[in-house]
Parts: structure tokens; sequence; C-alpha cells
């Protein structure tokens, strides 16, 4: 093993730009092939981990002993053509995205999890069935159960890498230096040397709240070898309003946050500017089922809620959102079905029954049973009534109504947003169609097909999906309405790289020597191996694994 070298301030073999998760795995492999590293961090250590701490922990994974032991048959091969029509590359510019998938297929299908376990990482028991499909087994979705939620959540898989990281300090190999902003890449002779930006003044503000940007000095460092890792663009919503993808129309006004305003580009934005070459900057994945949050941690902070696939959806008018838009179903044809209503905020109409059973919150925040690793937490969710962190939404969250009747319901829904949108007639008549289906084990709605084909999951029928039963059925408990809002999120498009995680040239040219991008920034891996759209669990996995792979070239870079 090489001895590190550059232990100084402004002297290290590579520069690591971000502390989230994707910089602190890069750190760590280029550590750990003996090299030296200075990780630049514009937040606090408070904030070690970024945005995949405030995660509910899911991994998208193949054919594990998870899946297997639920009666799950899963394969690469039925992975890869989920991934491909989900993805529906379509574009020359999507070389490295496209190799990039099928690398991570190969991951997600081999190594993942047994990598994963050798550092501590452990998933809950039952495997999660997000992004189900628009109904073609060709097309969008997951035909099966894959996302693995982490036992300990986002937390929990931060955990191995920041534990490592600070044995890594202990030792000299890695120095982490905070409120370091970078603002510039170095480039000279035609290779990134180096970065350039601000000291901000020590801010001991709570993880996620937003940090003081006052300039106090200003800092150059100088290394063979620059990765970047800070994120995308998800909480800058100025810079998410200029990339907003045609397709999708116009961007929401009314809008909440996936996350903290730190996560505003500029880490692309000093690549790009450097020669780097940013591709499918328009390609960007936003949830359609936003609240929000009642206690909030940063401005805008909005929940995302993990729906089960019973509540009824309807647009803001009241009308019933047509197949696959469906609860967690097919979120891009959701949100482009959405933004055709002229309505920025949507409805689930649902009942104590459902909300009790389907409703999960995302964030590690919402789910201290599992945040905590406390079994009997958790076995109290199978018990009567709401999660504690749903309750607490139902009783604070401005979002949430409860009503006896659809007329109470509808003239509740209407104050809220102040304008007499829905019939209470054309709810009601919306309503009972759907519940006329529900009494038979057969019918036509595609929505009840699906709910009955979700239970013969035992995942699903366990703990996630509620027996089918009538919205206005008086043994419900009645009736709740949820006000939904577009929470930004992830930006699917970013740095183009190689398998290495090295930067392409915006010219065409080849690689930017010196310059390597990890994470979201490199939307994913390659520029965005996610493609159009995405299968969930395969954005904290695609930090993993970019950064494990920028760190490796990197090491091999520098022999």
């Amino acid at each position: 093993m090489t001895t590190p070298r550059g232990a100084g301030a402004g002297e290290a073999d590579a520069i690591v730009v971000g502390a989230g998760l994707a910089g602190l795995v890069a750190a760590c492999e280029i550590a750990r092939g003996g090299r030296s590293v200075l990780l630049l961090e514009r937040e606090g250590e408070q904030d070690l981990g970024g945005q995949a701490w405030w995660s509910f922990g899911g991994l998208f994974m193949i054919d594990t002993p998870e899946q297997r032991r639920l009666g799950i048959r899963d394969s690469l091969d039925l992975a890869r053509q989920d991934w491909l029509g989900t993805a529906a590359f379509d574009s020359p510019e999507d070389h490295w995205p496209r190799r990039w998938a099928e690398a991570y297929l190969q991951f997600a299908a081999g190594e993942k999890r047994s990598w994963l376990h050798a550092l501590g990482h452990r998933s809950f028991p039952v495997v999660g069935w997000a992004e189900r499909g628009d109904g073609r087994a060709e097309g969008h979705g997951n035909s099966v159960p894959r996302f693995h939620v982490t036992w300990g959540t986002g937390p929990g898989v931060v955990e191995p890498f920041a534990r490592r990281l600070a044995e890594l300090r202990a030792s000299g190999q890695v120095r982490l230096l905070t409120r370091r902003a970078v603002t510039e890449v170095l480039v000279e002779g035609g290779r990134a040397v180096g970065v350039r930006g601000d000291v901000l003044a020590e801010d001991p503000a709570p993880r996620g709240s937003g940090s003081s940007r006052e300039v106090v000095g200003e800092f150059e460092l100088r290394a063979p070898a620059v990765l970047v890792a800070t994120g995308g663009i998800g909480g800058n919503a100025e810079l998410v309003r200029e990339r907003w993808p045609e397709e999708l129309g116009t961007m929401p006004h009314d809008i909440v946050h996936g996350v903290p305003e730190s996560v505003d580009g500029s880490g692309m934005i000093a690549a790009h500017a450097a020669g780097g070459s940013w591709i499918h900057q328009r390609r960007m994945w936003h949830y359609t089922e936003g609240v929000r949050n009642w206690d909030p941690v940063w401005r805008g902070h909005g929940i995302r809620i993990l729906p089960g696939p019973s509540s009824l959806w309807v647009d803001a008018l009241g009308q019933r959102l047509p197949a696959p838009a469906f609860p967690g179903f097919d979120t891009m044809s959701t949100l482009r079905h959405l933004r055709t209503t002229g309505h920025d905020h949507s409805w689930f109409v649902l009942t104590p029954a459902i909300i009790a059973k389907e409703f999960a919150l995302s964030g590690s925040e919402q789910n201290p049973d599992l945040t905590g690793r406390d079994w009997r937490q958790v076995l109290a969710r199978v018990r009567p009534g709401a999660p504690g962190p749903v309750q607490a939404f139902l009783d604070h969250g401005e979002d949430f109504l409860q009503a006896g009747s659809v007329p109470e319901l509808t003239a509740a829904m209407n104050a809220l947003v102040g304008e007499e949108l829905v019939d209470a007639v054309a709810l009601e008549r919306t309503i009972r169609a759907r519940d006329a289906e529900v009494v038979n084990a057969f019918g036509k709605d595609a929505q009840i097909t699906a709910l009955r084909g979700a239970r013969r999951y035992l995942g699903d029928r366990l703990i996630r999906t509620a027996a089918p039963h009538r919205l206005l059925d008086p043994a419900a408990g009645g009736l709740i309405a949820v006000r939904l809002h577009v929470l930004l999120r992830k930006t699917l498009g970013g740095l183009e790289t190689d398998l290495g995680g090295r930067v392409q040239r915006a010219d065409g040219t080849g690689t930017l020597p010196g310059l390597y991008v990890a994470g979201e920034a490199s939307g994913f891996g390659g520029g965005g191996m996610h493609g159009h759209s995405a299968l969930e669990g395969t954005f904290l996995g695609g930090c993993l694994f970019s950064g494990r792979e920028a760190g490796r070239g990197i090491v091999a870079d520098l022999r």
C-alpha cells in the first residue's frame, strides 16, 4: 500500500468536495487505496451524510435473501427489463448513462448486499414495492418488490462510512475542512489542479436547517485529483425552474422542498464552468405526494407520503386521475398529467383504515422505530390506528382534513384552497362508482384490480395494504382528504462521467484530466443512469456505487 502523502492543509493526493453519502464513500475508498484526502464541506460537521441522512434508507437490490424469503422471484434479466423500460434511453448523450445503468444493475444483483453487509449494514425483512409501474410488461416500473429499507433508515446507510471516516481522520489519511464553500475548480494546462472558494463563518445551526453564508475568508487548495460530490439542484427552486422539462408544462408555483437549501447545484455549476460536460439538464425527478411539514427543519420543508395503493386520487377539481396515475405506481406519468390540470395541487381521499395501514412518511425523522432500530415500536405498527408520525400530521398538518360525509369533506377541501373547485355531488358520484367495484372479488376498475393483486404479496398484506373496503362504509370510520403538493427532489441529469467517475469535456474531446464527479451531481452515474425516470431505491444506491467507483478511479489514476 502506498504511504499517504500531503497531510498539510493545502496539500493532498485528492480533494473531495461534499461530505454527503457519495463524498464519504469516495473519501473512504481513496484513503483505502493509500492516498491522502482533503474532504471539504460547506456546512458544519453536524451535516455529515447530507441528504442521505434524512432519507428513508431504501435500496434497490436484486434477487436477495430477503426477497426470496417472501416468495419474490427476481433476476438480473427481469430487473434489466424494468430498468430499460423505465429509463427509455433515446439520446446520443446516453452512451455513458447506459453503461452506468448496466454496471449498476450488475452491482445491485451481485456484490451490493454483501459489500454493505460486511460494513455492518442490515435491511428490514419486509421488502417494499415502490413504483409498481404503468401496466406494461416492458414499460415503466418494478415487476416485483425491490425496495430494501435499511434497518436504521438513512442514518443507518451513512453510519458505516461516517465511522470509517472517523478512523481515517484519526490516522491522518483524511482531513475534514468544514465551512468551505467551493466556488471554482482550478484548471491549468488542460487539467483540474485544485479548488478555490470562500471560508464561511462557523455556525452551529442544527442539521439541515440552513446555515449562515457570511464569508470570513478565502481559500485555495491543490491536488492532482478533484472529486465533486455536492448533490443536485432540488433545493434551488430558481435553478429548477430554469431547467424545468418542457414535457411537464410549467413548473408549479405552490411547491414544497424535499431537500435542504444547501442542495443548490453549486458544485455542478463549478464543474461545468471548468469545462465539464453537463448533460440531460432537464431530466428531473419530483414527487407528486408532498405535504407541508407541520414541524419544518428547512425552508419550505415537505414530506413525501409513501402511499399504499388504496387511496382515491383526484385532481384539484375532484376528478379521478386516469391509469396509471395510482398511488405508488408511476411518479412521472402522474406528474405529467397533473401539470395539465391548471392547478398545482391534487388530493388523496381515503379512510382512517387506509391511512392507518398504508401511509408511510419518507424520512428518517418520520420513522423513529426503524431509525432507532426498535423492534417493539415497529411491532406497534400492526396495532389499530395510525402510526405516531402519521397521527401527528392528522392532528397538526395543514393539508390533512377529516369529515363524516362527502359534503362536509368537500366544504373543508374548498375552504382550505380558498376556491369552490370541488363539487360535492360529483365527488360523491366518483366515490360511489369506485365503491361499487369493491364488493366483488373481480371487476373492471384497474386500481381495485391492482389493489387485490398487491395483497397477494405477503409483505403488502402484512403491513402495507389495507383490506379492500368501501370508502363510504360507515364501519371505515369516516373520510379523510389530504392535499398534495409537488415536492422538489432529484436531479436525473448531471456531469457526464466514464465508469471511473472521470468527467468528460464539454467540447466532446474526451476526459478532463484530474476532475471526477459522483453522486447526484453525476446524475447518479454517467450523467444520468436513470434516463427519463426511476425505479426508486436507486438514488442512495447510485450515490454508494458512483462514490465507490469514482474513488477507485482516482486511486487507479494516481498510481
